[in-house]
């Protein structure tokens, strides 16, 4: 009887650990007839998420068939419903109708969502980067602007919010907006401040210089078609809203009978195995672990790539009753966008500037347009071979 590894989602985790398990199958001469590998994934694309603010999102997806189709990976398009532990079966709403898919062992990895706090306005009016679609839903509207919609405020001064809020001049002035004006606001005091006491002020330098506004200590009460009402009582005309203001797990976290953390994630094991229980991995955005012993991983394509590849190697491992290998990432990088002024590099968690500008923007560019991409070849050894169980070491510096 052949026996099953489902993996939810198709994102940096799940497409990796689909990936990782297909090449353990086949490090151990395990074939379909006896383990197959079944991906569910609401779209038939990897979204390279990272990139949604950009303002071209031409090549921001790779087709599933292109990678996982060549290592004989069942993709599956359809929207996760319903989680039955204990039955070791997962629903789905596919194109199809609903299915019940049963499995031998499951990874998690449907990811993170935008967190939306119930601010009156905020579902209706304002727009966002988190997926595929939202961004090029924002774009399209970024480019129909008319003369007197020249004001965008964006909510949420972390990673997001400021690459959106960097990249927003250009769009503007790409839509011949006449006097652009892009607001940064954030619930802390200074804009950016999560970033380390050394790349704060190279933050600062480049939205001077790109126009950037910065609001901080404010928070949105209400948001409506014109703008938007602030908890201090003064108001913010706008026509465009971007929220970018936090994450949380992907809601379905909630029916693992584990404790979550306060983002809603799951508690994996080194393995990625979540602890106390049989069957179940997880990896990326809605797992974590303190990653080198003392600190969690983040929700980041850094942490999720590799979190995919062991979970992948260790769910194979764990089925077929071979050790299992942990993960461990000594090191830890921010590399963030800053639009055409550049970017800024720190290293370690501290944050250690050690790069700004147009040195930094290369790092950014070879991160988000080569390393984090997997093999589009076709070639069946080349995207096996690229799902090791290892941790890749830093990103280049240059300069």
């Amino acid at each position: 009887m052949t026996q099953r590894i489902l993996v939810l989602g198709g994102g940096f985790a799940g497409l990796w650990s689909a990936i990782g398990a297909a090449r353990t199958l086949d490090a151990l001469s395990v074939g379909t007839d006896r383990v197959e590998i079944v991906l569910i994934d609401r779209t038939p694309w990897h979204s390279i998420r990272v990139r949604n603010y950009e303002a071209d999102l031409g090549d921001t997806r790779v087709a599933f068939d292109g990678v996982l189709g060549p290592i004989g990976v069942h993709c599956i398009e359809g929207e996760v419903t319903d989680i039955d532990i204990a039955g070791r079966t997962v629903a789905c709403k596919a194109r199809e109708g609903r299915q019940s898919i049963a499995y031998d062992r499951l990874v998690f990895a449907l990811g993170s969502r935008l967190a939306r706090p119930p601010i009156p306005g905020l579902a209706e009016h304002a727009f966002d980067v988190d997926t595929h679609e939202s961004a090029v839903r924002l774009n399209t509207h970024i480019a129909g602007l008319k003369s007197g919609q020249s004001t965008v405020l964006v909510v949420g001064g972390g990673l997001t919010g400021i690459e959106a809020a960097a990249e927003m001049p250009g769009k503007l002035r790409a839509a011949s907006v006449a006097s652009p004006r892009v607001i940064l606001a954030d619930h802390a005091t200074r804009v950016g401040a999560g970033m380390g006491e050394g790349a704060l002020p190279v933050i600062e330098e480049a939205l001077d210089a790109l126009g950037v506004e910065r609001r901080g200590g404010v928070s949105v009460a209400a948001i409506d078609p014109d703008g938007a009402t602030l908890d201090t009582g003064e108001r913010i005309a706008a026509a465009t809203i971007v929220w970018c203001a936090g994450m949380q797990a992907h809601p379905l976290t909630a029916q693992f009978p584990v404790e979550r953390d306060r983002l809603g994630r799951l508690p994996v094991a080194p393995s990625l195995k979540i602890k106390g229980l049989a069957a179940e991995f997880a990896a990326g955005d809605a797992a974590w672990f303190l990653v080198d012993g003392i600190h969690a991983s983040v929700m980041s394509c850094q942490h999720g790539r590799p979190m995919g590849r062991f979970a992948g190697h260790n769910v194979v491992c764990d089925l077929l009753g071979q050790p299992l290998l942990p993960l461990r990432i000594d090191w830890y990088t921010t590399i963030l966008d800053l639009g055409p002024w550049g970017a800024v590099y720190t290293e370690g968690w501290d944050r250690k500037l050690v790069s700004r500008g147009a040195d930094a923007k290369r790092t950014k560019e070879l991160i988000n347009r080569e390393r984090i991409y997997p093999p589009r070849s076709g070639e069946r050894r080349a995207i096996l071979d690229a799902a090791a169980p290892t941790v890749q070491a830093p990103p280049v510096r240059f300069g």
